[in-house]
Parts: structure tokens; C-alpha cells; sequence
């Protein structure tokens, strides 16, 4: 962005929007305060409407965070919300972050990983169930490259293509194709040379070798992209036709989106209630669906219930749910097709959307 300063829109119930305020934004973005220059990452959770958190990963391996904070999500050694972003302690060396319902997550430059926040199913992975205001170290695992949060469950990638994941599995999220929750990382079944991960609420997703999609876990709105609508305990391929790669992936709380390699199209499936696929319905989907008028897609981000889109120009576009403003076009009424952001939200360079909250980001 221009002025490269952290941008917000959208709920602000719990100070996620970081400008000091806890007045939601519906007409209009919001500068968070704080960070500002080169960021290396954001990422926003949240676990519906009266919650959420954003955090910014700074060019000196700090992390900023700021929101609710009932859980110590915010990793400051408090449990007290804050509307103005500040450190998370006892982390300077981080290269990534994540964010899921109440808990987050942090990549360090050495390949381990280190999460705070809440913990009831086990989501930071240090072997207990006890909630973390300050980071603590994810347990049995190293080489990370990639990391993803859900709302109550957590993934990671290592450098040999193979996926991890802990927390919550009720649904089969973990993909180890059992039911059980884990608070120790245990490894996604059948899969090797992934690229690319994602969450959403209960399930996940994977690029594997580059060409293919894979998908477990909740599927009651299609959103594995199966064609069914059957929980899945271990990865299943993705139909719609990816020969000519994918680029990016992202899930929302019930949908899933795909970046197409060859043309960088979008592609979204499952829950469509507020139209969050952009395809111009409410109609769901369980198999993916080409977003009609967009060209060129760089990276995508998924909410509760809409779907935020980073054009190669920088340019921003929403679609779904806009009860709270989340689609930054200046109103508060839903879209089934993608709206551009106001102009003080073009040339972005990441986006960020919280899988159960109703916000965003833009850096």
C-alpha cells in the first residue's frame, strides 16, 4: 500500500481492527496503530462475532498483536484484550505467523514453531490442555516451512513435504484418519510432497506435488470438494481439474479457494450462504467453481462468511457477508460477486482474513 501501513475493516467489537477504538468500521478503512514500513506477515482469528485478534510479523522477527485476548491469544503474558497492537513476548526470531479461533502460532528462523493462546483440544502442541499467555514450544517438531491455525486446530509443513497437525479432530481435521484430538503434532496420512497448506474451522488443505488439491475433515457444506458432503479422516483429492497447477490455497470457516498456476484464476467450494464463493448465487457448492470476472488473482483469504481477493495490481475485492463492513466497499450489504474495496485499500501486497470472524487486512 502507499503509505505502507496496516490497514483494517470490519468488526471491532473486541479492538481486532487495532486503531485504538472498539467502533466497528463499515464506511471505511482504518490505520492499525503501530506497525508500519516492511511487514513479512499478518494473519487475523477470530471464533465469531464478538471476538478476534490480527497479528503482524515486523521485518526484526517480532511480532505484534492486538484484540481479544480471553485466552492470552495476544501472547503479552496478559489475558486483557487490547485495541492498539504490541509485542508478543519472548519472540524475536519469527519468519511466519498464523492465526486460529483464540490461539496463534509462529514459524522461527530455526524450523521450530511456538504457539499461545488456547489450548482446551491441544491446539499448541506442547503435550497439555492448559491455555498459554506467552509462547511455548510445539512439541516434536522441526524443519518447518509453512504453517496454518483453524479454529481449534493447528498445521504445520516440513522441508521434506510431509504435514503435521494438533489440536482438535472431531471431524477428522487432523487427517491421521481418527477422531481423537492430539496435543502433540502427529502426521497427516498419505501425503507427501506438499507445497502449500491451509485450515479452515474443522477442516484443511494441501497442494500436493504442485497439481493437485487435497482436502479432510468437515465436510457438511462441501467444502473438501469431493462431491459429497461425507467428513473425510484422511486426505482426499479435490476435484477441478488443477493440470495447470496451483499457486495458492485458503480456507474460510466453511469454504475452501484455489489460485489457478496456469491462469491465475479463482476457484472457491462449499458453504455459500452469503454468497462468500463469488460466483453470483447462495448456492453451495461441493465441487470447485471458476469466480466469474477475475484475472490475474495473487492471493485469496477466507472469513467466517466472506472471501477477500489480492489482484496482481495490488487492487483489493470482497465478496459474501458485509454485515459488519467486511467487504471494505463502504456499506454493509453482502455480495455474491467480488466488490472492489474503497481506493485508500488499493496496491496492497498480503491480505488476511480470520476463518471465524467477520474482519480484515490489508498491508
Amino acid at each position: 500500500m502507499a503509505d505502507k501501513r496496516l490497514k483494517a475493516w470490519g468488526n471491532n467489537r473486541a479492538g481486532q481492527l487495532g486503531d485504538g477504538s472498539w467502533a466497528s468500521q463499515h464506511t471505511r478503512a482504518t490505520s492499525v496503530l503501530g506497525p508500519a514500513g516492511a511487514l513479512l506477515g499478518i494473519a487475523a482469528g477470530g471464533t465469531g462475532a464478538a471476538t478476534g485478534h490480527g497479528l503482524a510479523l515486523l521485518a526484526d522477527g517480532t511480532v505484534q498483536s492486538w484484540g481479544a485476548n480471553g485466552s492470552g491469544q495476544l501472547g503479552d503474558g496478559t489475558v486483557s484484550a487490547r485495541g492498539v497492537p504490541d509485542l508478543v513476548v519472548n519472540l524475536g526470531d519469527a519468519t511466519q505467523v498464523a492465526a486460529g479461533g483464540a490461539h496463534s502460532l509462529a514459524l522461527c528462523e530455526d524450523g521450530t514453531v511456538v504457539a499461545w493462546g488456547r489450548n482446551t483440544h491441544g491446539q499448541l502442541g506442547n503435550g497439555s490442555h492448559a491455555d498459554s499467555c506467552v509462547p511455548v514450544r510445539v512439541r516434536r517438531l522441526d524443519e518447518v516451512i509453512a504453517i496454518a491455525a483453524g479454529l481449534n486446530h493447528s498445521l504445520a509443513l516440513r522441508a521434506d513435504g510431509t504435514v503435521w497437525a494438533w489440536g482438535h479432530n472431531g471431524n477428522g481435521q487432523l487427517g491421521d484418519g481418527t477422531s481423537t484430538s492430539r496435543t502433540v503434532p502427529v502426521q497427516v496420512s498419505g501425503l507427501d510432497g506438499v507445497t502449500r497448506i491451509a485450515a479452515g474451522a474443522n477442516h484443511s488443505l494441501a497442494v500436493a506435488g504442485g497439481r493437485a488439491v487435497r482436502a479432510w475433515g468437515f465436510n457438511a457444506a462441501g467444502q473438501l470438494g469431493d462431491n459429497t458432503t461425507i467428513n473425510r479422516y484422511t486426505p482426499v483429492h479435490t476435484q477441478g481439474g488443477w493440470s495447470g497447477g496451483v499457486t495458492w490455497i485458503a480456507a474460510g470457516c466453511h469454504h475452501s479457494l484455489a489460485v489457478t498456476g496456469s491462469d491465475h484464476r479463482l476457484k472457491a467450494w462449499g458453504q455459500n450462504t452469503s454468497g462468500q464463493l463469488g460466483d453470483g448465487t447462495t448456492t453451495f457448492r461441493t465441487t470447485p467453481v471458476e469466480v466469474p470476472g477475475l484475472a490475474g488473482v495473487r492471493l485469496v483469504a477466507g472469513g467466517r462468511e466472506h472471501t477477500v481477493v489480492l489482484l496482481a495490481d495490488g487492487a483489493v475485492r470482497s465478496c459474501g457477508g458485509n454485515g459488519s463492513g467486511q467487504l471494505g466497499d463502504g456499506g454493509t450489504t453482502g455480495s455474491s460477486t467480488p466488490v472492489p474495496t474503497r481506493t485508500d485499500l488499493t496496491r496492497a501486497d498480503r491480505i488476511a482474513a480470520p476463518v471465524g470472524g467477520d474482519f480484515s487486512l490489508a498491508h
